[in-house]
């Protein structure tokens, strides 16, 4: 009678854990499946890549947490209480791990905000560099000198963000000061030939060039042309040594600080 009792309960909790066991593999195949199609969809909607993965491994983690509830409820096991007893270890993890959650919450919001993709050079909690990877926790940067910097999700989120890629274009800011004897007029013809002589500067904008400032030292002007972001730095340096050598050929003055001084001669008799 016994052993009729086990046969029993071996054939129907046999047949329960292999049915079990084919509901986890059938579910596994279809969770990649599933991941496999969210990748290709977001691809094709040129969605940024770091977003797409996100979405592909979380469309597999929630269909393979259905597919284990099922399983256990193939079982008969009671997937109401345990679903109640992972709500409660989840809250207590949530409270001991809030920096990671805010971290995680952050990179949610900037991987659909999208304030900056990879690629783009940007200042972001004091930092400037390019943006190499956005991961759910923390962003990779590497700076200008080739250091690579992991900077919380939530410092980004909580900071202001200036994106120095997000146009094709960007003004060039240059500040030149002349002498008060020089001639502002032919500076400014000086500056526009300059500008107009090389062709990363756009001829739309047109560049600005105009007296900002009578210094202590000289006169004071703000040099303004256009460019395309990817040749901001080249023209920059381009732009400052081109100034310095046309200032020189055309006689234009560069002032330096100085100081007039004034010496009192005192009379023998007034001692």
């Amino acid at each position: 009678m016994n052993i009729q009792l086990i046969s029993e309960y071996a054939i129907t909790y046999g047949l329960k854990i292999i049915l079990a066991i084919v509901i986890v593999f059938i579910g596994r195949i279809t969770a990649k499946w599933l991941k496999r199609v969210i990748k290709k969809l977001t691809t094709r909607g040129n969605v940024d890549k770091t977003l797409s993965n996100f979405l592909g491994d979380l469309i597999y983690i929630l269909a393979m947490i259905i597919v284990i509830i099922i399983a256990l409820n193939n079982l008969g096991v009671k997937t109401t209480s345990l679903i109640a007893v992972l709500g409660a270890a989840t809250l207590a993890l949530g409270l001991s791990l809030q920096s990671n959650l805010s971290n995680l919450g952050s990179g949610i919001l900037l991987l659909f905000n999208r304030p900056f993709k990879v690629g783009d050079y940007v200042e972001a909690a004091g930092i400037g560099g390019t943006v190499n990877k956005v991961s759910l926790f923390q962003t990779e940067m590497v700076t200008p000198d080739n250091k690579k910097i992991f900077v919380p999700n939530s410092s980004i989120t909580n900071s202001n963000i200036i994106n120095y890629g997000a146009h094709d274009t960007r003004r060039l800011d240059l500040t030149v000061e002349i002498d008060y004897q020089d001639d502002v007029e032919k500076t400014r013809e000086v500056l526009r030939n300059l500008a107009m002589s090389d062709s990363r500067v756009l001829k739309e904008p047109e560049p600005q060039i105009e007296v900002t400032e009578l210094g202590a030292n000289g006169i004071i002007l703000i040099f303004r042309p256009w460019v395309k972001t990817a040749d901001y730095w080249a023209l920059k340096f381009s732009l400052l040594a081109g100034i310095n050598k046309a200032f020189k050929e055309n006689g234009i003055t560069i002032p330096y600080p100085q100081r007039d001084v004034h010496v009192k001669q005192q009379m023998k008799g007034d001692e």
